[in-house]
């Protein structure tokens, strides 16, 4: 049916899965806090892991549906895409969140993150390095840098969760004249409200479901469409995934994050994006088991360009969460300032490839 569809329909299409996904996605993220507190995950390496799995449902359901089609260009685009995107995500959450009263990463400056942006940065250097290696360096479907990012990501995640219950600093690691309440408070709240609503568990679990199964529908009609207005407008999928499925895909971070920052859990909001970053190359694994190809050994070099601008963004605000800037410039923190600028040239000579 899609396949004969116009240009303008097929945007529509776009666009109604867009706003199932992202209104979706925002109940999935708000029904596994809660239940991530009721089930005690909040701290634990289990609970780090679900999060940043169900938190990402859109871009593995891409990466899925894209990867069984052989369309693993756009999935690819779309990762590292998305990892770009949701890292000037947090400018968003700079200019409309922590408004004229110092920068985001001087409220929520804390080690914990800047681990966090390091896990980032370490995924993404093996996606550079991985690129570079034969495409033929296929065993059982998968290739070694597949599996270690894999494993960089798991061992990072357990070094976060350590990281939570104190570092061997002053504060344990917390700057101070920053957030003053504690991480974990916009969670909290979801959960009093949930609960005064006299909302049970199963009740929460069934949300969860529904939203989980309406991402996943979203999902699909995204990649699909995705691929067909590619083709019509002759846009490469890569591109097309890096930009506009990319972006759309970063919305539910958006309504999320802000909705953290409003509840005074600027810390959180970070942690989300970094968190959600860090995992994303990991779908790399399941592009390539599904594909049978060696996904980064085939990366255009449009995605490549597009890793290395997730990791120039990503130090930017790790450098920020240590320095901590104070002045703003134009509703921003300085840090903010420079990675948008840095994005909006970056796009640019994207446009040139």
């Amino acid at each position: 049916m899609l396949q004969s569809a116009s240009l303008p329909l097929l945007s529509v299409v776009f666009l109604g899965a867009a706003a199932v996904v992202y209104v979706a996605s925002i109940y999935v993220s708000d029904t596994t806090d809660v239940l991530s507190i009721r089930w005690k995950l909040g701290q634990a390496l289990s609970g780090l892991v679900l999060l940043a799995v169900v938190t990402n449902l859109p871009e593995l359901v891409i990466t899925v549906s894209a990867a069984l089609a052989d369309n693993v260009d756009l999935a690819v685009g779309n990762v590292l895409g998305g990892i770009a995107i949701q890292t000037v995500v947090l400018v968003v959450f700079d200019v409309f969140g922590t408004g004229r009263s110092k920068g985001l990463t001087y409220w929520a400056s804390s080690l914990q993150l800047v681990i966090e942006a390091s896990v980032v940065v370490a995924v993404l250097s093996v996606t550079v390095m991985g690129s570079q290696l034969s495409s033929a360096f296929l065993v059982f479907r998968v290739t070694p840098p597949e599996i270690l990012i894999v494993c960089l990501w798991l061992g990072g995640v357990w070094i976060i969760a350590k990281a939570r219950t104190g570092l061997p600093w002053e504060r344990e690691g917390a700057a101070p004249g920053g957030q003053q309440t504690p991480r974990g408070t916009a969670k909290r709240k979801k959960h009093r409200r949930m609960k005064a609503a006299g909302n049970s568990t199963r009740y929460v679990v069934g949300v969860f479901l529904l939203a989980a199964l309406a991402t996943l529908v979203g999902g699909v009609v995204l990649e699909r469409t995705s691929d067909l207005i590619a083709r019509r407008t002759g846009v490469s999928g890569a591109i097309f995934g890096a930009t506009a499925l990319a972006a759309v895909t970063s919305l539910p971070e958006v309504a999320t994050g802000m909705a953290a920052i409003k509840l005074g859990d600027c810390e959180l909001a970070i942690s989300d994006i970094f968190g959600g970053n860090g995992f994303l190359p990991t779908l790399f694994l399941v592009a390539s088991l599904l594909s049978g190809r060696a996904v980064l050994a085939t990366m255009p070099p449009s995605t490549l360009y597009l890793t290395a601008l997730g990791i120039l963004l990503t130090s930017i605000y790790s450098i920020g969460l240590i320095v901590r800037p104070r002045r703003q410039r134009f509703r921003m923190g300085i840090d903010s300032l420079l990675v948008l600028s840095l994005y909006c040239l970056g796009v640019l000579g994207l446009a040139t490839m």
